[in-house]
Parts: C-alpha cells; structure tokens; sequence
C-alpha cells in the first residue's frame, strides 16, 4: 500500500489549518482535517464546464470567471473546453498559497498561461466589477472560498445579485456541490436567474454511484455573436 504524502500546510486567517497531500499520484486539498478538494469533487469540477460552457464554444473571446481555484481541476477543464486563443479566465481565490501549491506539486502549466488571471477577493464588490463582461461563472460550492461573512458563498444574495450584474445577457451561472443546497433555487430565482436543476454521478464507474445536484442559473437569453 503506497503512503499518504504531506507536501504542504498554511495556517489561514481564520485560524483553520489547510493541507495539501498526495496519495498514489493523487491529490487531496483538505481543513482541518476534512477533505475539500480531490477525487470526491473531480466529477462536479469536470461536469460544471461540460455543461456550463458549451453555447460558449462558437465565441471568440470567451470570458470565464471561477470561484476559487482549489486543485486547478475546473480551470483545466475550462481551458480544455474553450482552447480559444483570446479566451480571458478570471481565478478569484484569496489563499495566495494555492496557486503555487498547484504550480509546484499538481500542473506547473496550468497557471502559466496568459489567459489565466488570478485575483485575490471574491467579494461582492469586486465581482461586480466585471459588470455584463463576463459568459460563465462556475462554482463549486464546497471547494469555493467562503463569504465574507462566513458560510457558503453562493447562499449570500449580495454575491448572486453581483453574479448576476457581472454576467453578459445570456451568461451563465452554474454550481455544483456534494449534497443539496437548501433554498439554493429560491435565492437564484430572486436574484433574477432562470434556474435548471440537473443531477450528474459522482463517480460513473462505481457499483452505486452518487447523484451530485448541479445548477444552471441563466441571465435572460443568450444571443451568440460569436465575440
């Protein structure tokens, strides 16, 4: 049996501990001890940009932004399904040890990449910023940075409602997660979205696999003009 591997650790301010391990050429991102990004998010992390992104395959200079980097597995996906040239691909992740986490032990590629630009804030205010700029934000509600105010980000509706204004006509919201959000559809519909709720496996090889709830969340009617 091959051992598990520490490779590193940060103390964050909130005084949580987050550790990045490897076990037999895989890698979990785990707090305080409690998994938080690997194998048991690959499917959702894969599955947000397969259905998120695919009107977006025409446009010439797809904008994508991400909540939260985690292991880099919904940005690799992004940029394997939209290789555009001029494609822009926002990260929001406020850890500043991730990213040299990911480059260092999990795809020294992934980050050294033009189109990738990292920002540290994923507050309201600073997502608001992109306003009608942006065609798809993908979120993966249990490897995303927490709100502000602490508890998950896509529950707080000043975040959705800056979602929402960040987003082109037509632009999508899509999250993913291991279990059910209660409410979740509620908060997006009054934030302004039209919202379908899709169920994708866990694992599609497994005996039993999970049904993992993912959400499209739509900003009014989506127009390609192939920009």
């Amino acid at each position: 049996m091959k051992p598990r591997v520490f490779l590193e650790q940060i103390q964050l301010p909130s005084g949580a501990t987050l550790c990045l391990h490897e076990h037999d050429g895989r890698h979990q991102l785990s707090l305080e001890g409690e998994p938080l990004a690997g194998p048991q998010t690959r499917a959702g992390e894969l599955a947000l940009a397969e259905l998120a992104l695919s009107p977006f395959r025409p446009v010439r200079q797809p904008v994508i932004y991400l909540a939260g980097l985690g292991l880099g597995a919904t940005l690799a996906a992004v940029k394997a399904t939209l290789p555009q040239k001029k494609g822009c691909y926002w990260v929001a992740e406020p850890c500043e040890a991730l990213p040299r986490w990911v480059s260092t032990h999990v795809d020294p590629s992934l980050l050294d990449d033009p189109r990738v630009i990292l920002e540290t804030s994923i507050s309201p205010g600073d997502l608001a910023r992109h306003q009608d700029e942006i065609h798809a934000i993908l979120v993966h509600a249990d490897t995303a940075p927490p709100a502000e105010s602490g508890g998950l980000l896509v529950n707080q509706s000043r975040w959705l409602a800056a979602a929402y204004d960040a987003l082109k006509e037509g632009g999508l919201l899509a999250i993913t997660a291991l279990r059910p959000i209660p409410k979740l559809e509620a908060l997006l519909r009054r934030a302004g979205f039209e919202v379908a709720h899709h169920e994708i496996e866990s694992s599609p090889q497994a005996r039993r696999p999970r049904r993992l709830p993912l959400w499209i969340a739509r900003k009014g009617k989506f127009v390609s003009s192939h920009r």
